[in-house]
C-alpha cells in the first residue's frame, strides 16, 4: 500500500502515523524539522532539473543556515526519514542512509580522510542515532541498529545491535530500535 505514495508523503507518514495530502503537509511544515525535510525533499526531487535545481538549492541553503541542518540533495536518504528535533546536525554529502533512520540534534555523519576507514559512512534500514553521536569514517552500520547518544563510531556495526559510548561498545540485540522506531514504512 505503502508503494503509491511520494517519499515526501512517507517521510510524513512517519511523524504523523497517517497519510497525509499535499495541503496537510504544508500545515505540518510549520514545525522546523518537517518543514526541513519538505525542501530537502524537494530539493533532491529537482536535482537534475537545471532551473529548479538552483532554485531549490538556493531555498535548502536558506533553511540549512536558519535551522542548523547541513544536509544536501547528493545525499542519499531513504524513504521514512525521520529528524527528532531539529539543531545542529551535519550530514556528509556522499554518506547513505537508508530508510525508516531516526537523526536526533547534534548529529555527525562525516568523512575521515586517513588511514584504512578513510570515506564516508554507509548506515542501513531501521537504524535510530541519539543525540551528538559522531558516525565518521568508510564504515557500515547494519540494520536494526541503535546507536546511542554521544557515541563516537568510527568501526563497522553489525545488524541487530545496540552502541554505547564513548570509546564506543557493540551489544548485540534482535530487537534494537523496538520501540524507537515508530510508524515504519513497509
Amino acid at each position: 500500500m505503502a508503494e503509491k505514495y511520494s517519499i515526501l508523503q512517507k517521510d510524513f507518514f512517519r511523524e504523523s502515523g497517517r497519510w497525509l495530502s499535499t495541503i496537510e503537509i504544508w500545515k505540518k511544515c510549520l514545525n522546523p524539522n518537517l518543514h526541513f525535510v519538505y525542501v530537502l525533499r524537494k530539493s533532491q526531487q529537482y536535482l537534475k532539473t537545471p532551473l529548479l535545481n538552483v532554485f531549490w538549492k538556493f531555498v535548502l541553503r536558506h533553511y540549512q543556515i536558519k535551522y542548523g541542518f547541513q544536509i544536501y540533495p547528493e545525499t542519499e536518504i531513504g524513504e521514512g526519514f525521520y529528524l527528532g528535533h531539529w539543531g545542529t546536525l551535519v550530514i556528509n554529502p556522499q554518506a547513505k542512509i537508508g530508510k525508516n533512520c531516526n537523526i536526533a540534534q547534534g548529529v555527525t555523519i562525516g568523512q575521515q580522510n586517513r588511514g584504512t576507514k578513510a570515506g564516508v559512512p554507509i548506515i542501513g534500514d531501521e537504524v535510530w542515532i541519539g543525540a551528538n553521536a559522531v558516525i565518521v569514517g568508510g564504515i557500515t552500520i547494519g540494520n536494526n541498529v541503535l546507536i546511542g547518544p554521544n557515541a563516537y563510531v568510527n568501526f563497522d556495526v553489525p545488524s541487530d545491535s545496540v552502541v554505547i559510548g564513548n570509546p564506543a561498545k557493540i551489544l548485540s540485540k534482535a530487537n534494537a530500535t523496538e520501540g524507537y522506531i515508530n510508524r515504519k514504512i513497509p
